[in-house]
């Protein structure tokens, strides 16, 4: 379980990092005006499945499908109808079955995080929905660091 104050929430600085970019539509505003809660986390998702899909081999995505262990996040500031947002992801740890992935959430236009998230992923086999370990190749392509920020 993650817990939800976290003091030290990584920034992906130094990690191999993949940009999603989103609009906010009419359908994700809740009746509170505002992008509702659920939304963050598919956008979280949506991020850590396009860098699997454009980091990994065709036969590592054959080979391993990803389920969500635990999830946590952190809001910090509202998103609204026609925001543009940018969403970066990183994997920040690793072990034999699981990965650690972040997301920050971030405005366009002023730079101001709007949220923040740590998913832990559990590779399965998708013949047979069971854990499996983690490739080394899979390790080496998501835990390079690089001194790009």
């Amino acid at each position: 379980m993650l817990p939800l104050n976290m003091e030290h929430w990584p920034t992906g600085q130094g990690k191999l990092n993949y940009t999603h970019r989103v609009t906010v539509a009419a359908a994700d505003i809740d009746a509170n005006g505002h992008v509702n809660n659920v939304v963050y986390v598919r956008w979280a998702q949506e991020a850590a499945l396009a860098h699997w899909q454009a980091a990994a081999t065709a036969e590592l995505q054959a080979a391993i499908v990803w389920v969500v262990v635990s999830h946590g996040i952190e809001y910090k500031r509202p998103a609204l109808f026609g925001d543009a947002l940018t969403v970066k992801t990183w994997v920040e740890t690793s072990t034999t079955l699981t990965s650690e992935r972040h997301c920050r959430i971030v405005r366009e236009r002023d730079g101001m995080l709007l949220a923040r998230s740590r998913t832990v992923w559990c590779a399965v086999n998708p013949g047979n929905g069971k854990p499996r370990r983690l490739p080394a190749q899979v390790r080496e392509i998501f835990l390079l660091t690089t001194d790009e920020h």
